[in-house]
C-alpha cells in the first residue's frame, strides 16, 4: 500500500510541476534588458532561407 500511494504522490508532484512551466515559449518573443545600448545579444547565426522563386 505504501508503493502504491508513493508512486500516486509522485505523478502528482511531476504533473503540479508542469502545470506552470514559464519554459514551454508561450511568453512571447524575448526581450532586451533595460540596459540595451544597441550590442547584439543573440548569438545564433542567421535563419538560412531559399531564395525566392523568379517568375
Amino acid at each position: 500500500m505504501f508503493r502504491v500511494s508513493m508512486i500516486a504522490l509522485l505523478l502528482a508532484a511531476s504533473v503540479a510541476g508542469c502545470a506552470n512551466d514559464s519554459s514551454s515559449g508561450r511568453a512571447g518573443p524575448p526581450q532586451d534588458p533595460a540596459d540595451y545600448h544597441g550590442v547584439p545579444t543573440d548569438s545564433r547565426p542567421p535563419a538560412m532561407v531559399p531564395a525566392p522563386v523568379a517568375r
